[in-house]
């Protein structure tokens, strides 16, 4: 069975399984030296549509594994039997700190004191006293792996947690998401982990930013279109809330944006999961898929039509 995988590095992991012809990509968009034959495939970890229109050129395709939390980009794109499956549980502990970091970082003002930095100035007038995470509300809007990853993490800083999922599962403590209008004015901290797809696409609209209380800060781990992009930029230039973003729509954000003028938002360029452990973790579930395949055993990670 032929596997073709984009990073050199999971190759021993991979051909761990025996009976495995393993060939590593040579650039994102380019296909293997032989399509036919490949069976499995793990696509480049940030994947543009060129890339996704690939398949259609694998005539034995039979498994896309991605290396990838999200998968809003390949979902109804791939042939008829193939089967797709993301990297869920790859990025919780990656994504998690970045949230941790980028909330501290916002509360603490520690973005306006790296740009003072920059300008050697000593900003103390500037930001003291700042605010403070230890009592704060969070709202975790996706209550899946990653939002158990960041419950765990923010717990010893003395907070209380309110999770939301797609439905409701009052066993666990967990509120739908028609629940939002009511939950949203007791959040000081909103924190969006939930995937893009028709049902979330939009969700954060002026409606959802107006339900928000006068300075809570909203934190989009998720993807960028989740957000109204027009609705935040309103918001935050009327200084009522913050935000900290790794995920903008559009991505990558124009150099003339407002978004970038704005001084009550932490941007980065969409680097959550992106940590040096990130390949060892994808390529043992990739190797995993792998092994599961051969042995005729049911995948991990299947995502469906609902996503």
């Amino acid at each position: 069975m032929k596997v073709w995988i984009p990073h050199e590095q999971g190759r021993v992991l991979v051909e761990q399984t025996p009976g495995l012809t393993v060939e590593v990509a040579e650039g994102p968009d380019q296909l293997p030296s032989d399509p036919a034959g490949v069976r499995f495939w793990v696509p480049p970890f940030l994947s543009t549509r060129e890339v996704v229109a690939l398949a259609s050129r694998l005539p034995d395709l039979k498994v896309v594994q991605l290396l990838s939390a999200g998968a809003d980009v390949w979902v109804d794109r791939l042939p008829a039997g193939v089967t797709l499956c993301d990297a869920r549980g790859v990025h919780d502990s990656s994504t998690a700190e970045w949230v941790v970091t980028a909330i501290l970082s916002r509360l603490r003002r520690f973005d306006t004191l790296a740009r003072a930095q920059s300008r050697r100035e000593w900003a103390y007038g500037e930001v003291a006293p700042t605010d403070e995470l230890a009592g704060k509300r969070v709202l975790i809007v996706g209550a899946g792996s990653i939002g158990e990853a960041l419950r765990a993490r923010l717990a010893p800083f003395e907070v209380s947690f309110t999770l939301v999922a797609r439905t409701a599962r009052p066993d666990q403590d967990v509120h739908g998401v028609d629940e939002l209008p009511a939950l949203l004015p007791q959040a000081d901290v909103v924190v969006l982990l939930v995937p893009l797809t028709d049902a979330t696409r939009g969700l954060v609209d002026k409606a959802f930013l107006g339900a928000m209380p006068d300075g809570a800060l909203l934190v989009n781990a998720a993807r960028g279109p989740v957000v109204d992009t027009t609705a935040l930029v309103a918001e935050l230039a009327a200084g009522r809330i913050d935000a900290a973003l790794d995920v903008t729509d559009p991505e990558p954000l124009p150099a003339d944006h407002p978004l970038w003028e704005l001084p009550n938002v932490l941007i980065t360029p969409h680097v959550a999961g992106s940590v040096r452990g990130l390949l060892p973790r994808a390529y043992r579930l990739a190797a995993e898929q792998v092994r599961r395949m051969v042995a005729g055993e049911p995948l991990e990670n299947v995502v469906t039509n609902g996503y």
